[in-house]
């Protein structure tokens, strides 16, 4: 994967090769109109701004992946793109919280979609390097489900909201920008486990309705 080119991978071998590549592959950050931190987080948005449908999927400390399942009555699965190694934060433009998780990192990225092909949401996660496969023992799996399946306990910690364009995202899900995003830190027995960055598809308003995002309009 190559400036903005998409390569979906969906085969692991494909994707392991990434992460011995010197050159490491874009990750789909939002290009952001607005941004929020921790204390808007926690007090929430005015719902002129953004309903409350959406404010409990991207404010909420529940599975994403469980809840684009109930939403869309299908499986939620997964296509892995991106398996790569970072040893600098700096380097990758990762959110500052992966400070937290000790490093180096490999990072994950995936499209989760329906088992009909929806694509409905875009994740990175960076993971302790040494300790990834502890979690992750079938990478093709939703975190979610890989977490469920050891029993793993877990906090999930939203510490800020994105509301931007981003021209690949665009081509992915098939739908017009801006789109929402949040990035938030797994604890796990008190200490950071990973930090992962979602984007959400406009797709999902036929199951939430619409975003409300009259603050993007004061923006622009």
């Amino acid at each position: 994967m190559k400036g903005e080119e998409l390569t979906f991978v969906t085969h692991l071998t494909s994707a392991f090769k990434s992460a011995q590549s010197l050159a490491l592959p874009a990750w789909y950050a939002l290009d952001p109109i607005w941004e929020a931190g921790e204390a808007l987080v926690a007090s929430g948005l005015p719902h002129d701004q953004l309903a409350p449908p959406w404010q409990m999927l991207l404010l909420g400390d529940g599975s994403p992946t469980r809840h684009l399942q109930l939403l869309t009555g299908e499986p939620t699965e997964v296509d892995v793109i991106d398996m790569s190694s970072v040893s600098e934060a700096a380097d990758d433009h990762a959110p500052a919280p992966i400070q937290m998780v000790p490093a180096p990192w490999v990072r994950r990225q995936v499209w989760l979609r329906t088992a009909s092909g929806q694509r409905l949401a875009y994740a990175t996660s960076w993971w302790e390097a040494s300790h990834v496969d502890d979690y992750l023992q079938n990478r093709s799996l939703p975190i979610w489900a890989s977490l469920a399946r050891l029993r793993t306990e877990l906090y999930r910690d939203v510490r800020g909201l994105h509301y931007g364009h981003s021209q690949p995202l665009e081509r992915a899900f098939e739908q017009s920008g801006p789109f929402w995003g949040r990035h938030y830190l797994f604890w796990h027995h008190g200490r950071p486990l990973t930090l992962i960055y979602e984007v959400f598809s406009p797709y999902l308003t036929r199951y939430l309705g619409e975003t409300q995002t009259e603050i993007a309009h004061e923006i622009n």
